[in-house]
């Protein structure tokens, strides 16, 4: 595995995440938290040749989650949203 595909770990599909892919084509992906905006933009670009042009990313906080009287935490992460070049899409969020 090279380093790309350590930085991004997975695509985020929800309903607003297919609205920003249908109508601004940008993408969101779970990286890892340590990456910065450049990294995350080569990655990305190695792994589905695409031409990006911006990178957006945001720190996710923990969430309190519980199940019965169990009470724990859901871990933090870090979320990229990626702009990609007018004629440029990845297939790999078409479900």
């Amino acid at each position: 595995m090279t380093k790309a595909f350590d930085i991004i770990q997975a695509p985020i599909i929800t309903e607003k995440t297919m609205g920003l892919k249908e109508n601004f084509n940008k993408y969101t992906f779970k990286v890892a938290k340590s990456a910065n905006k450049i990294e995350i933009k080569n990655a990305i670009e190695e792994i589905f040749k695409v031409k990006v042009l911006s990178v957006n990313t945001i720190n996710v906080l923990p969430k309190r989650a519980r199940v019965g009287q169990h009470v724990g935490w859901k871990p933090a992460y870090k979320k990229a949203i990626v702009e990609l070049a007018k004629d440029n899409k990845i297939d790999a969020f078409e479900i």
